[in-house]
């Protein structure tokens, strides 16, 4: 397994924002969430581009070319332009990608087949559900190549981690960096989690230090 994707597995959303924002990047996916089954997902990107059918088909259906091309350690990201009149995914999508061995999938818009999804325990993150099916109004312009997701450039083998709380994109370029830190964000949380399960009072171990837990004397961010 990629190294950086297993280190990640242990990490929730928000101490990789927390670290994102210590290190001044932006990978956080407004308004998308759990629709179907609540389980945190973590992988490397395939990207799909959606956009309105005009009269061009496509050469398969949307988001069958990437799943056949996923791997066990891949999240299959479709860029939907933030549409919630027409599911940019659906149920048997979901089966297909499962039996890939496909991680979850995240939609900027809206899915459909909510309940199958549910059913077979596959994580589905999306804008919203709509019954409205993609046929005759959306088709797949392109896949594993550059897309924008809720304002958020993300490319093809970038790392995302989406649980109950939200989704953060990681850019592969960054993950070196905002790994390590996230983990130092976590035992530093944790730490303080600890106290307050002893009974120590809250505005002891949240108090002035909190605030600035992540910077150094000097104004500068830090973690150590």
């Amino acid at each position: 397994m990629d190294p950086w994707l297993e280190r990640l597995q242990n990490i929730d959303s928000c101490a990789v924002s927390d670290a994102m924002d210590m290190l001044g990047h932006d990978g956080y996916a407004e308004g998308i969430r759990p629709v179907s089954v609540r389980k945190r997902v973590c992988g490397r990107v395939t990207t799909v581009l959606l956009g309105p059918a005009d009269g061009n088909k496509s050469t398969a259906h949307l988001g069958t070319r990437a799943i056949d091309a996923s791997t066990d350690e891949q999240v299959i990201v479709v860029a939907h332009q933030g549409r919630t009149d027409a599911g940019g995914w659906g149920g048997n999508l979901s089966i297909a990608a499962k039996e890939r061995g496909v991680r979850g999938v995240i939609v900027d818009g809206a899915c459909r087949d909510v309940d199958e999804a549910t059913d077979i325990g596959f994580p589905v993150y999306a804008t919203a559900a709509v019954v409205r099916t993609a046929r005759g109004r959306v088709r797949e312009y392109n896949w594993n190549e550059p897309v924008t997701v809720a304002g958020v450039q993300v490319r093809p083998g970038d790392y995302v981690v989406a649980d109950s709380t939200g989704v953060v994109f990681i850019s592969q370029d960054h993950v070196e960096q905002v790994v390590p830190t996230a983990e130092q964000i976590v035992v530093k949380e944790a730490a303080m989690a600890e106290r307050l399960r002893r009974g120590e009072a809250s505005a002891e171990v949240m108090g002035g230090n909190y605030e600035t837990m992540l910077h150094q004397s000097d104004g500068r961010k830090d973690v150590r």
